[in-house]
């Protein structure tokens, strides 16, 4: 059965905005001085577009969410074989939010951050493994 063209459109269009949010969090981490609270909320978004990628190229309807245990959990039932990266992403998910508004608990350092874009880098590579050549 081949897939219909606005599913696949769909799922490439998380595949672009995946790969658009894991550079921003590249080049963040990158800059001088480095933007870690912005990294690693573009490496969170890199993480969880990559999920909904995948679910969508499944056709699985999912839930207006950042937590990716939930979306990640969603993905295993269609694939198991995704629980190690899925489990190194999951602790992205409060990055979502921790770092964005005014009187966060704590300032983020540089090992999270490179921890954080490590688990999104590995988690898109484990989705696009995934898919067919022409989503990717």
């Amino acid at each position: 059965m081949q897939p219909d063209a606005a599913r696949a459109a769909d799922t490439k269009e998380w595949v672009k905005k995946a790969r658009q949010d894991l550079r921003r969090a590249e080049i963040l981490i990158a800059a001088d001085p480095p933007d870690l609270e912005g990294s690693l909320f573009h490496s969170q978004q890199a993480a969880e577009k990559a999920l909904k990628a995948f679910l969508t190229w499944h056709d699985v309807p999912f839930r207006r969410t950042h937590d990716l245990e939930v979306i990640g959990r969603q993905c295993l039932k269609i694939d198991a074989s995704l629980a190690e990266p899925v489990a190194r992403a999951e602790p992205l998910t409060p990055y979502a939010w921790l770092f964005r508004y005014p009187g966060s608990p704590a300032e983020p350092v540089a090992d999270q951050a490179a921890a954080g874009l490590a688990a999104a880098r590995k988690l898109l590579n484990a989705v696009l493994d995934r898919l067919p050549p022409d989503i990717r």
